[in-house]
């Protein structure tokens, strides 16, 4: 028996999301924890399971923040780092018209960039059975040392690698560098969850059956997910595809989390399931599941705290039938 069902590496950070304006006709900011890593991590502990975080935050009232609200979301922060000097990495979301966001980043350096080799902590890893990562702890060469490492231990242990490249171009000294790094993780990973703009970066189609046909010929990945927003969800698992309508809500807010909410949602499946034998049946039910729980966040400011329920989730599958 292993003490984590998922031990996710990765950034932590405060977005500023836009919550209306002042008296003045000031934009508002509000504080919210965020992070892939631990948006996913969130999602899966409101599905029953387990989880740890690998990251680093700033000794500052930021990184306080983020601790507890990591911690309070039922996620291990045993080996979460707190920097000394170099302060907590910020984001600042701006949303478009169709809820679709841009990204300023206040991170150079940030501390979830600080992270270090040596501050890995192998036990926690070995008592995983997934790891999952994405590409912001990759964007430079210390905390991307870090990574390798993490993954190496992991994969050496025997845990089901997920990956998301969740592609931030902002953060890159080049597109060329945000290529590189992907690749490595598609090198690694068992399980790839991968938008549709992310596909088309990578393989230059936008037909997605052709992308993930280019991404096989060159990794051995026994399952992806292509989210492709408001058109839903695929699942390419040996030789089957299988496609889910999404869930569209009138009083969507904005996409943030969206993703991870979907790789929470999945990971939770697969740790119930199995990567093995999943029949079409189980692709489609964990793409509805996914989906669905995809669609509420839309509906929520923010993310790691305002994680969909599994009985919320349920309910919102039942409406639509």
């Amino acid at each position: 028996m292993k003490k984590y069902d998922v031990v996710a590496l990765g950034e932590l950070l405060i977005d500023f999301t836009e919550n209306g304006t002042s008296s003045q006709g000031n934009p508002l900011l509000e504080a919210n924890p965020g992070g892939a890593p631990c948006n996913v991590l969130a999602m899966l502990n409101n599905l029953g399971k387990k989880t740890a975080f690998i990251g680093k935050v700033g000794r500052d009232s930021f990184g306080e923040m983020l601790t507890k609200a990591v911690k309070d979301s039922g996620t291990d922060v045993t080996n979460l780092v707190a920097d000394e000097t170099v302060p907590t990495t910020l984001a600042f979301v701006h949303t478009l018209p169709d809820g679709d966001r841009s990204f300023s980043f206040y991170r150079n350096p940030g501390a979830d960039m600080m992270l270090r080799k040596e501050e890995v902590r192998e036990d926690v890893i070995r008592d995983g059975r997934i790891f999952h990562f994405g590409t912001l702890s990759s964007t430079h060469e210390g905390v991307r040392e870090a990574t390798r490492y993490a993954v190496k231990v992991a994969k050496d242990n025997g845990l089901l690698i997920s990956f998301d490249p969740n592609l931030r171009e902002p953060l890159w000294e080049s597109l060329e560098q945000a290529k590189k790094e992907i690749a490595y993780g598609l090198s690694q990973c068992d399980i790839l969850k991968i938008s549709d703009n992310e596909l088309e970066f990578m393989t230059g189609t936008a037909d997605y059956t052709r992308g993930v046909e280019i991404l096989r010929e060159s990794y051995d990945i026994s399952l992806i997910f292509v989210t492709m927003g408001k058109d839903g969800s695929r699942a390419y698992y040996k030789d089957m595809m299988v496609e889910a309508k999404p869930f569209i809500q009138r009083n969507t807010i904005e996409t943030t989390g969206a993703g991870d909410t979907f790789e929470g949602c999945a990971l939770n499946y697969i740790l119930e399931h199995g990567l093995d034998n999943l029949s079409e049946e189980n692709l489609r039910e964990l793409l509805i599941f996914a989906n669905a729980g995809a669609s509420i966040i839309t509906t929520r400011k923010g993310a790691l705290k305002v994680m969909p329920t599994e009985e919320e989730i349920k309910g919102l599958i039942l409406e639509g039938e």
